[in-house]
């Protein structure tokens, strides 16, 4: 890492003040500085960065070309730099911090609902959860532990198995007794729900029921669990969704089973640690809590 080419918090303050006031003396105003400050700071940032941020109108300043181009990364920047701040604040009075990466639904529909009883556990213990959809670096993303729905795989990981997915065919109440399904022929008339990143779920399940049917691949399309969820809570088509995800739902029988036809998907779901950090004890408990949840 060159640190010569490192920016200073500060001049990229001025620099985002600045670009959202158009006015240094506006931006001088917020940051209780005097013009001049603000403008000394933008004039190193311009010189370390060999690109002219801004250009004068009349009586005020708009960015440049370059300038728009770098605004959006100094945004995101210090939005980081105070998560950072504010994580680190938060863990301060805590014995251990863990920071873990979900899938969305898995989530929200699995993991939260449950998370009370290791929290209750582990009072001294500060825990960030955020969603991923995908694969990640942990050498980029300083994660303690993802859940991850795959193979066991991971570049630069260590994963432990976690639970296989069990998907069926569901749909709310009213729709269930229109289609008045009794067998996996009759769902061919059905509108189905489908998954955008899992297009061969449907194909699939029929294909292991021994059923060939036109439309296995025809009906909306949603990128998240969670929306596919709702979907068919609202009636709008037939889903087949992981049994996991849709407990409360199959409870409360705001989506009833339509056939008792289970299929267990090729993939499965892992715990996975970087290889960086085994010796992580409240990743360790974590993991351990994880395993015990999950039914034999």
């Amino acid at each position: 890492m060159r640190r010569r080419l490192i920016p200073d918090i500060v001049n990229l303050q001025a620099f985002e003040c600045a670009a959202r006031h158009q006015n240094f003396s506006r931006a001088a105003q917020e940051l209780n500085l005097t013009q001049s400050a603000v403008s000394r700071q933008i004039a190193e940032l311009e010189q370390q960065t060999g690109l002219k941020l801004f250009e004068r109108v009349r009586k005020r300043v708009v960015l440049s070309e370059a300038g728009m181009k770098l605004l959006p990364e100094v945004r995101n920047l210090l939005a980081q730099s105070e998560r950072l701040m504010i994580g680190a604040v938060a863990a301060g009075s805590m014995r251990a911090s863990l920071r873990i990466a979900t899938l969305p639904t898995f989530g929200a529909k699995w993991l939260v609902p449950r998370l009370g009883d290791f929290l209750a556990k582990h009072l001294d213990v500060a825990i960030t959860i955020e969603s991923r959809s995908r694969p990640f670096s942990f050498a980029e993303d300083n994660f303690d532990l993802a859940i991850h729905f795959g193979k066991a795989a991971w570049a630069g990981g260590i994963s432990t198995f976690l639970c296989h997915e069990t998907v069926i065919p569901v749909a709310n109440r009213h729709l269930a007794h229109a289609l008045g399904i009794r067998r996996p022929e009759d769902l061919a008339g059905a509108s189905l729900l489908h998954l955008v990143t899992r297009p061969k779920l449907w194909s699939e399940w029929f294909q292991l029921h021994d059923v060939s049917i036109d439309n296995a691949y025809y009906g909306p399309r949603f990128d998240q669990f969670s929306m596919i969820v709702a979907a068919a809570i609202s009636g709008i088509g037939v889903a087949l969704l992981p049994t996991y995800l849709i407990e409360d739902e199959l409870r409360s029988k705001a989506l009833v089973p339509l056939l008792t036809l289970p299929m267990s998907t090729e993939n499965a779901y892992y715990v996975v640690r970087p290889e960086s950090k085994q010796t992580h004890q409240a990743a360790d408990m974590f993991q351990g809590w994880l395993l015990s949840q999950v039914s034999p």
